[in-house]
């Protein structure tokens, strides 16, 4: 069969071999004695890392040129960690002592940098998996990337396979009538840096979750006059509670109490730190912060800022766009203001269905594992997933050393099985 026409014999446990690259147009197949992981973020770097420790190669494979993309190229310069840095640990490192409690953008670039390079992990850039299928004949997924050169493609075979491409892969761009007619910028946040260009502008920010939240306060920062979309419910909840992030406050007291009690304190304190936010036009919804975040995965907006600036009438608040016109945005109570840019703050989505052929383990209408945390982690056929917890990088970190321990029961298995019959070529 065309797959392992270049895999033959002791080639297959040749450990160069897993790095030898080969067209497929000339009919070969790069065979991966270990895992392929699809992605270096922080998640994929976090199974590489538990993989190293059991001394078991992986290989990445990253449509960019860099690790973390999605922090380095796509986030505004002010963003920091909304939790902690404890909660955002990637197994087996954590972070210097000195950094502060909420490392900013660069920081945690260098964190994740510096992870990289303790374990050894280099993963190969400018690959764009194009597809990825289990031939069940052979017992192997086939994993087919695209190069940055025109018809520069490789296809790899593999035991296990590894999905780290994450929650937010791709941007969200919602289609809003007039858009081609508006006149001036939009620009989704994963190309906003930051507001200094926005100076002297109106500028309308669609999305009022944390990046909303923190971009409004951000073009306030550099004299620009943001309002704010807010089309449904949100809970904002103070950072800190006390001198404790509000975060790390919720966990301990999940220890000794129930979540519908922890969900009442916690909107106490709201109430006693922000005010009633509802006066602001940002209504809460009738389910606590944490039962929300566990049913569907939204996230709590943590205020380091905004809140105040929008209490002041720095930050204006509007309903839902009804439609656009030239630099004009007439909302759904019938309000109509001029507006020099836009800012779209609606978030990122996962991209697992435009590539990977498999229909059990992971949705096609959202991309995310159909079950959910903390069993989505394992599918079929050595097929994996981590970063799909919705439960940040304290999520991804568990599912990472979940899948470690996994791949290293069934590689000595496996091995185990070979030692048994010597004379079987196991590709």
């Amino acid at each position: 069969m065309e797959i392992l026409k270049e895999i033959e014999g002791k080639q297959s446990h040749d450990p160069l071999y897993a790095n030898r690259r080969i067209s497929r147009r000339s009919g070969g197949c790069v065979y991966v004695s270990g895992p392929i992981i699809v992605g270096a973020g922080p998640s994929g770097l976090a199974v590489a890392a538990c993989l190293k420790q059991r001394g078991i190669e992986s290989v990445i494979l990253e449509r960019s040129d860099c690790i973390a993309s999605l922090w380095q190229k796509k986030t505004y310069r002010r963003l920091r960690l909304h939790l902690p840095k404890q909660f955002c640990e990637l197994p087996l490192m954590g972070f210097p002592p000195a950094l502060p409690t909420y490392p900013d953008k660069q920081e945690f670039v260098e964190y994740l940098e510096a992870y990289a390079g303790r374990f050894g992990i280099r993963p190969q850039f400018n690959e764009t998996v194009a597809a990825a299928e289990h031939d069940r004949a052979w017992g192997l997924w086939r994993v087919r990337s695209a190069g940055p050169k025109e018809g520069e493609e490789t296809e790899y075979a593999c035991r296990w396979l590894v999905v780290a491409t994450g929650e937010n892969a791709e941007a969200v761009v919602p289609e809003i009538e007039g858009m081609e007619g508006f006149g001036g910028p939009i620009k989704h946040t994963s190309m906003y840096r930051r507001g200094e260009e926005f100076r002297g502008k109106r500028v309308l920010v669609v999305g009022c979750g944390n990046s909303g939240m923190e971009v409004c306060l951000d073009l306030c920062n550099h004299n620009a006059m943001p309002s704010l979309v807010v089309r449904d419910t949100v809970h904002v909840l103070p950072r800190d509670v006390l001198g404790r992030s509000t975060f790390g406050l919720s966990m301990w007291l999940l220890k000794w109490l129930p979540m519908r009690l922890v969900d009442r304190l916690l909107l106490l304190a709201a109430r006693v730190m922000l005010g009633d936010t509802a006066r602001l036009g940002l209504n809460r919804p009738k389910v606590g912060p944490l039962k929300l975040k566990n049913l569907n995965g939204k996230t709590p907006v943590l205020d380091v800022g905004a809140l105040a600036k929008i209490k002041s009438g720095d930050i204006k608040v509007y309903p839902g766009i009804r439609r656009l016109k030239r630099h004009t945005v007439e909302f759904v109570d019938g309000r109509i203001e001029k507006f020099d840019a836009i800012i779209l703050a609606t978030g990122y989505k996962s991209n697992v269905p435009t590539w990977l052929k498999e229909g059990s383990m992971f949705s096609k209408d959202d991309g995310f594992p159909r079950r959910a945390f903390p069993n989505g982690w394992k599918g079929e056929c050595g097929l994996y997933a981590v970063g799909f917890t919705r439960r940040g990088l304290l999520g991804a970190s568990m599912d990472a050393q979940r899948i470690a321990e996994d791949i290293e029961r069934c590689w000595k298995e496996e091995a185990k099985h070979r030692m048994q019959v010597p004379n079987c070529q196991y590709p």
